[in-house]
């Protein structure tokens, strides 16, 4: 069960806050029936119609992605940058779940599915982000017990499952390291590099819950199996 101007926007048809818009004004029914509640949730077997015309109901679709840096990880943007969509050939309205940074890279998932979506992201599902990030400098045993410990972020203290120091370059002044979250805060690995005093001079996500860019190039995707989403489909708690 989903809110209903959730689902409206999720179609294509107008945006969220033109749907609630819509809604409030009496122009959406359910099941023949005039909603005007925001609140009010909906399940795929209920019948929308917006302004005398039934909502169509878009497929399912899920994809995987290979982010390459230099791309938003957004539908459109403002400025005019490329948006991981472009990558997608698809007449679905398919949206990227959770973000990744400008020149972060890796594993990311893109669905037109909120449900899905929803379960991959919070929390609760506890789906592993593992990263492996350069920084610049040679991190020592003190700042990875104390990343372990947990940071505080936006008021919130966010403890990694796992930090692991993966290799050293003397030469170079660098290391990689590998760091495994389960939330998604905004900039959240670089946030918590720089609280123990270290620049992030690049960031891949290797792996979220079960998937990995295996057999993907920068830029390519493939489509998810049915058993990947119901694999994530079985997280929902």
């Amino acid at each position: 069960m989903e809110r209903l101007q959730k689902v409206i926007a999720e179609s294509g048809y107008t945006s969220r806050r033109k749907a609630e818009e819509l809604i409030v004004q009496g122009k959406v029914k359910v099941n023949g029936k005039i909603v005007t509640e925001l609140g009010t949730k909906v399940s795929d077997k209920d019948e929308i119609e917006i302004e005398n015309k039934i909502l169509s109901k878009e497929a399912k679709e899920y994809y995987l992605l290979n982010k390459p840096r230099g791309m938003i990880t957004s539908t459109d943007d403002d400025k005019n940058r490329r948006v991981v969509t472009e990558l997608i050939p698809t007449q679905a309205r398919i949206y990227p779940v959770g973000r990744l940074d400008y020149d972060t890279t890796g594993v990311l998932l893109l669905t037109n599915d909120g449900e899905f979506a929803n379960i991959m992201m919070h929390p609760k599902s506890r789906v592993d982000k593992v990263y492996l990030a350069k920084l610049e400098g040679i991190i020592k045993g003190e700042q990875i017990n104390k990343l372990k410990k947990g940071i505080e972020i936006d008021h919130v203290k966010v403890i990694p499952s796992r930090v692991k120091l993966k290799k050293i370059n003397s030469e170079s002044n660098t290391c990689m390291v590998e760091i495994v979250i389960h939330e998604g805060k905004n900039h959240q690995v670089k946030r918590m590099f720089e609280a123990v005093g270290f620049h992030v001079e690049k960031l891949k996500r290797e792996r979220m819950g079960i998937f990995t860019t295996e057999g993907l190039k920068s830029g390519e995707y493939r489509k998810l199996t049915p058993k990947e989403v119901a694999i994530v489909y079985s997280l929902k708690k």
